[in-house]
């Protein structure tokens, strides 16, 4: 509320109590004129006072308003920096929007990248412990923990040493090694020796007693030695190819998988003990077929080689009417078929025709007997061995069925024992009698080829001796 004094009521104010002076207390002139002078001087002291006091109203007024306008001029500015601030707010906050959405975007491909590094070090850890390479450089997997560890986020930098990891198993992988290296040998005990690592697929080693294979162990990061040392032309190509002297080295692309089929492939020799009693009649009869078959290979060679020279010459001798240097000749060799039958020819030469050609054919039905000696035999054998393979086999099938009645078939290794000694005897029966029928067939071709030969010259003597008679 503002109070504003003007002139008009200070006087009316002042006569009002001078009026009331008056009336109140009774005076003297002197006294009204004292009053008076003191109620002028006071009137004017007062109308200083209101005018001043007006004055500084006038002037608090005018201040006040001043500060109004520029109180309403910043309460204008504020409104408008105020819109400008919410305009601010609104972009800032579809800006905070989209980057929430970039960010969140961000971190999917972050954790696709980071899933797809971990499983890239995974299968790379998998490759290292599969590597022989690992044998000879075994720290080399430590490299990818960073990137394995779930609770650990992967840097860039684990990720260089991953790629030179990786790079540096392209490289191994591609090429071939040679180091002193350690290695467990064939005794079990931990040896030092020249190691060979042919990139992912084949290891070898060499001492100064021997040189094979070596098999890499994933569970231990070993190697360790085949117990059984390759054949002697393998070994003799390994030792070559250690020294630099050769390109070939044998390599097994299974992993190491044929090498160990081969070391520990089964001989002939436990074949046989697998194959039961009948094993032994069937290698029997090869032994004795083969002694047969050797025994008439040379007497069927020697025989067919004399009837050539021996009859030939004969032959010509009788066409120079030599006919006592013939009979010397067939006399030498008695138990030759070849001679006794010249011999016969010879000495029924004074027949005719029909005789000297059945003299002939008699000497030679004569000594077919010891031509095809040992023959009918050699067929029987063929014959029997692969029925005493087939004999093997009902023999250990039956044992297998006797195992099975007993403990069933929970146990492939309880049958074992039939399968192999049915397997083993029916295998060696077919191997046995497939070469003596082989050689039987052989055989009987060069008896008849002999045969025919003979026949062949007994002709030609026969007409060798009736020319001569002719001309006689």
């Amino acid at each position: 509320m503002k109070i504003i004094f003007t002139m008009h009521h200070i006087i009316i104010a002042a006569c009002a109590l001078a009026l009331g002076l008056s009336l109140v207390l009774p005076a003297g002139a002197e006294d009204m004129r004292a009053a008076a002078r003191k109620a002028k001087s006071e009137y004017e002291a007062a109308g200083i006072q209101a005018k001043e006091a007006r004055q500084r109203i006038l002037n608090d007024r005018n201040a006040l308003e001043g500060e109004v306008g520029g109180l309403e001029r910043d309460v204008r500015r504020l409104a408008d920096e105020l819109e400008s601030l919410n305009k601010e707010i609104t972009e800032l906050v579809g800006q905070k929007q989209e980057l929430e959405l970039q960010r969140a975007d961000s971190e999917l491909g972050q954790r696709e990248l980071i899933g797809t590094l971990r499983v890239v070090a995974r299968d790379l850890d998998a490759a290292l412990n599969q590597s022989p390479t690992t044998a000879l450089l075994p720290d080399r997997r430590e490299i990818l923990a960073p990137m394995i560890d779930k609770d650990r986020f992967p840097s860039l930098a684990d990720a260089a040493r991953m790629g030179e990891l990786m790079f540096g198993e392209m490289e191994h992988t591609a090429g071939v090694s040679l180091r002193k290296h350690a290695f467990v040998g064939r005794d079990g005990q931990t040896v030092d020796g020249d190691v060979l690592v042919v990139g992912p697929f084949t290891a070898a080693y060499r001492t100064g007693t021997e040189t094979g294979f070596l098999r890499y162990s994933e569970e231990t990061g070993q190697f360790f030695a085949l117990s059984a040392l390759p054949d002697w032309f393998m070994r003799r190509t390994l030792d070559l190819y250690f020294d630099g002297k050769s390109e070939t080295m044998p390599l097994d692309i299974t992993g190491g998988a044929a090498l160990r089929q081969i070391m520990h492939t089964n001989s002939l020799i436990d074949q046989i003990k697998n194959g039961g009693l009948l094993v032994w009649p069937i290698l029997a009869i090869a032994v004795l077929a083969l002694l047969m078959s050797v025994e008439r290979t040379i007497f069927l060679k020697r025989v067919h080689d004399n009837a050539d020279r021996v009859m030939g010459k004969v032959n010509t001798l009788a066409l120079q009417a030599r006919w006592t240097e013939c009979d010397d000749m067939v006399r030498e060799k008695k138990d030759r078929p070849v001679y006794n039958v010249l011999k016969a020819g010879l000495t029924a030469r004074g027949e005719n025709r029909e005789t000297l050609e059945s003299i002939l054919q008699e000497a030679i039905l004569k000594e077919l007997p010891r031509l095809e000696r040992f023959l009918p035999m050699l067929n029987m054998l063929g014959a029997v061995a692969p029925l005493l393979g087939l004999l093997g086999t009902v023999t250990g099938m039956i044992s297998t069925f006797h195992v099975i009645t007993l403990y069933g078939t929970g146990d492939p290794r309880m049958m074992s024992g039939g399968i192999s000694e049915a397997l083993v005897t029916t295998m060696l029966g077919l191997a046995v009698a497939i070469p003596i029928m082989l050689a039987h067939t052989f055989l009987n071709r060069q008896v008849d080829h002999i045969v025919g030969d003979m026949e062949e010259k007994a002709v030609a003597l026969t007409n060798i001796i009736y020319r001569e008679s002719a001309c006689n």
